[in-house]
Formats: C-alpha cells, sequence, structure tokens
C-alpha cells in the first residue's frame, strides 16, 4: 500500500470531497456564532450557541442552518483540494532517501 501512489486527480477529489465535508460541518457553527456577535447589548435574541441553533432551526428550517454556505463550498473546495494534494505530493517528494 505504502509503494502504491494515487494519482494527482483522484488527490484534487478527494481533497475537494473533505473540503464540502468539513464546510458542511462546521458552518452552523460558525452561523451560530456570528449571529451572536452581531447582537446589541441591549436586545439579546439568543442566550447561547445552542440556543441560537435551535432558533434558527425552529423559525428557518434545517436548510435555514446553511444559508450563504454556498460562497464558502466554492471557495473551500478547491483551496482543500490543492492544499491536501500540495501536502501529500511534497511529503511524498521530501521523503524520499531520507
Amino acid at each position: 500500500m505504502a509503494d502504491k501512489q494515487i494519482s494527482l486527480p483522484a488527490k484534487l477529489i478527494n481533497g475537494g470531497i473533505a473540503g464540502l465535508i468539513g464546510v458542511t460541518c462546521v458552518f452552523p457553527i460558525d452561523l451560530a456564532k456570528t449571529r451572536l456577535q452581531n447582537q446589541q447589548n441591549g436586545q439579546r435574541m439568543y442566550a447561547s450557541m445552542s440556543d441560537c441553533l435551535i432558533k434558527t432551526i425552529r423559525s428557518e428550517g434545517y436548510f435555514g442552518m446553511y444559508r450563504g454556505a454556498a460562497v464558502n463550498l466554492t471557495l473551500v473546495t478547491p483551496e482543500k483540494a490543492i492544499k491536501l494534494a500540495a501536502n501529500d505530493f511534497f511529503r511524498h517528494q521530501l521523503s524520499k532517501d531520507g
């Protein structure tokens, strides 16, 4: 398995998929963080992060948690694909002959 080399397109696809999964998992938390930060001191809509997530799901539905995620998906997917493929390439190149 260590001698088998994965092609560059496969590495890019794997990195892109990793980026998609990462954004999908983290975006609701980032949305809640942003909404909590944007609250005015006198008018607090949310008491905590979980309160923000619950209220968002109730008012906007499950997919409301991902409103605005398209920009992150568009930018993060190629970035992660290139980053992970380059990491693997350079790790392989630099590990030759010690």
